[in-house]
């Protein structure tokens, strides 16, 4: 009874498919987190370097059969970073859609890759490396630490150093919303956690600030003297 109760747990939780850096990354964050995963890899170097870290098995996924085998059927969700050929990455999607698997990602390579993944019923469609690269020319040479995009040109939130006009004040001195269209949602000073602010919270030049708006007022509020 217990197996059963294992197995059904295992078969909630999510298919991690292809074990190069960006399923790698997938399938060893799931499993520091505590949730229930179950990857598959085709080449046996990758299979043997990841043994024992976590469920896995050798596989080829483009194969429907050998999904059903592996009881892919049952999962929640799919996440498929068979990026280097979208042959595979369209058959692989292809078999996943067809079992009917809920929630199904998949790593793309171009916009191209991306709109075929999608037409074929992939849910979620991830550009890692285009990702990285407009994360990066946001934070090249700037006082951003750390950004997110929300959305397209659209809300966004990031991590920066404060501008040296709010050195000093209290929130409710700044009144940044009304100036330049942004809020503070928290601030770290030096060697502590960060806090959530409020109007008293006061932002010192050695300070970290998470600031969310529309993307292209951060940058200018991050980019001010």
């Amino acid at each position: 009874m217990a197996d059963e109760r294992e197995s059904k747990e295992l078969q909630s939780g999510t298919l991690v498919i292809g074990l190069g850096r960006f399923g790698a990354a997938v399938a060893v964050t799931q499993d520091q987190l505590g949730y229930e995963i179950l990857a598959v890899e085709k080449n046996p170097a990758r299979v043997q370097a990841f043994a024992g870290r976590f469920p896995l098995v050798e596989a080829d996924a483009t194969s429907k059969d050998a999904l059903e085998q592996l009881g892919a059927r049952e999962f929640r969700s799919a996440v498929v970073g068979v990026g280097s050929s979208l042959e595979a990455a369209v058959l692989i999607t292809a078999n996943l859609v067809d079992m009917g698997i809920s929630s199904i990602w998949v790593k793309a390579t171009s916009s191209q890759h991306g709109r075929i993944l999608r037409r074929v019923g992939a849910h979620h469609v991830v550009y890692p490396d285009l990702d990285a690269g407009k994360r990066t020319a946001h934070l090249v040479g700037g006082r951003m630490v750390d950004y997110i995009e929300m959305e397209k040109d659209g809300f966004s939130i990031m991590k920066l150093r404060p501008p040296q006009e709010v050195h000093g004040f209290s929130l409710e001195e700044l009144d940044l919303r009304g100036r330049y269209g942004v809020n503070v949602l928290a601030v770290r000073h030096p060697k502590q956690r960060f806090e959530y602010a409020d109007a008293t919270t006061r932002i010192n030049a050695d300070d970290e600030i998470i600031v969310s708006g529309d993307s292209h007022l951060l940058e200018y509020f991050a980019n001010r003297p």
